[in-house]
């Protein structure tokens, strides 16, 4: 294997994406990034400064103006924006359900990108996760993945995660997916040269071991 190698790992919320592609890093020695973190941290710097969700130019205004600092450690990976840890917040309801709204903003998804592509650059060995990762941020990926899970494995992951309602969970997810794969900048889609696999059968390792059989090729 190369000292270089990029894995873009794209699909829906609850498919596995973090777990799976922080233990693929790991076994790769690699660095791993979570560009929904990134957005999600966004996010919680609009709700912070009491943005209108509504006002895109009031929101790119204050996003431009953070400063996104992402440690890329797969044993440790976390978030801080102008020197305070999100980690925690980025993951609440209130974040969750505005994080659509201000990843639709293409300025947003512009200066998140740049960001991404930089951080990748530097990186040589890193996995990364996200839903424009193989179409937009890493196009010439070495392994491009679309890991996706049946709605029913997907809600019960992600309520089981939060311990969170598995019906609103299920709705939350419904509303995320058309808000993300219908928006006009860098939907939510499969690369046409993606790997496609369905984790709703299989466990974390045999979707890892899979994705290193893949890599190995």
């Amino acid at each position: 294997m190369t000292q270089t190698v990029v894995v873009a790992v794209d699909g829906p919320s609850g498919s596995g994406k973090s777990t799976v592609s922080k233990r693929l890093a790991a076994k790769l020695d690699a660095r791993y990034l979570d560009t929904g973190a990134m957005y999600r941290a966004a996010t919680w710097a609009v709700l912070q400064a009491d943005a209108q969700l509504t006002d895109p130019d009031g929101i790119y205004k204050i996003v431009s103006a953070a400063n996104l600092e992402i440690v890329t450690d797969p044993q440790a990976p976390s978030i801080s924006v102008d020197g305070v840890n999100v980690d925690g917040p980025i993951r609440g309801q209130e974040v969750t359900k505005a994080v659509s709204a201000v990843a639709a903003v293409p300025a947003v998804r512009q200066l998140l990108v740049d960001l991404q592509r930089k951080i990748i650059a530097e990186a040589g060995r890193i996995v990364v996760e996200g839903r424009d990762i193989g179409t937009v941020v890493a196009p010439d990926a070495d392994l491009k993945v679309y890991l996706t899970a049946s709605e029913h494995a997907r809600a019960a992951r992600r309520s089981a995660e939060h311990a969170a309602d598995h019906a609103a969970t299920a709705a939350d997810l419904r509303r995320r997916d058309h808000l993300d794969s219908t928006r006009k900048t860098d939907p939510l889609k499969q690369a046409a040269d993606a790997v496609v696999l369905d984790s709703t059968e299989l466990g974390i390792d045999e979707v890892v071991a899979e994705l290193l059989r893949l890599l190995d090729k």
